[in-house]
């Protein structure tokens, strides 16, 4: 069934497969961030090695939520047994229409779809509940919407990194304006840099390659809430020199510039699937 989501997704792409778009550190510091996790502005943005992902966003039929949380969480041991690396699941808390996002490691598209290690991923997804008709038929009641993204990120060892010990997620999808896109993942790294000049965790970012129109999508990771809405102690003074550093006019332009760059957003607030 997974495998079957992946070509249809690939195939409703309508870019071509070609790699992400890369541009260079804005500069900064390259202190560990404050929330112990040792992410750096190097660590966070598409790296000269990207790693392809798919992320798949389902919103469950009413009232099955819990349903669909537990026939998903049956198949996290399959895919280890297939040699592959299990998705991270988030559940959405406020925001968009999806109620989970899960992030499966894919690396690229032709060391996926290889023959053998199709047939292993196969030969363990069956033996987890089936990949074909029958598993679709099962899943489908309890599935209302989804879509697919495929998208190039840091490598799994980082993605990894930054969930361990986070449990409250905020998740920023952008569609850009038409010539904007480079200009949209330049932005995102300069609020990178802006962050950490300012004590506060760097996002990951991740950029598309096929499915959904999303161009640009940013993970935040946060322990909790309070962590989330933690206040700065920086003064507006410091906060403006802050934001010059990282290229911004200033702290209060920071959202401004963003507007002008893209189509439409969405933002989410997410927590862990235990």
């Amino acid at each position: 069934m997974y495998a079957e989501l992946f070509l249809a997704a690939l195939l409703a792409s309508t870019g071509p497969l070609s790699p992400p778009i890369m541009a260079g550190p804005s500069g900064g510091s390259a202190a560990e961030s404050p929330d112990g996790s040792g992410a750096r502005p190097s660590d966070v943005r598409p790296s000269d090695e990207p790693y392809l992902y798919r992320i798949l966003l389902v919103r469950a039929a009413p009232g099955r939520l819990l349903d669909l949380i537990e026939r998903l969480q049956l198949r996290m041991a399959a895919y280890e047994a297939a040699g592959e690396g299990r998705p991270h699941i988030m559940r959405h808390s406020q925001g968009d229409q999806w109620d989970l996002m899960l992030i499966f490691p894919m690396g690229d598209f032709e060391r996926f779809y290889v023959p053998e290690r199709t047939e292993r991923r196969n030969e363990a997804l069956e033996g987890a509940g089936g990949v074909g008709r029958e598993w679709s038929e099962r899943l489908d009641p309890l599935v209302a919407w989804r879509e697919d993204l495929f998208v190039w990120g840091p490598p799994p060892d980082r993605l990894d990194a930054r969930f361990e010990g986070m449990r409250f997620y905020h998740v920023e999808m952008f569609v850009a304006l038409p010539g904007r896109r480079e200009d949209l993942l330049r932005q995102r790294e300069m609020e990178n840099d802006y962050l950490g000049r300012t004590d506060r965790p760097p996002n990951l970012i991740f950029t598309r390659e096929g499915g959904a129109p999303w161009d640009v999508v940013t993970l935040g990771f946060y322990r909790d809430l309070q962590h989330f809405a933690q206040r700065s102690d920086l003064t507006p003074e410091q906060a403006d020199e802050a934001a010059r550093a990282a290229g911004f006019e200033a702290s209060n332009r920071i959202g401004t510039y963003l507007r002008t760059l893209i189509d439409y957003h969405h933002d989410t607030l997410a927590v862990a699937v235990e």
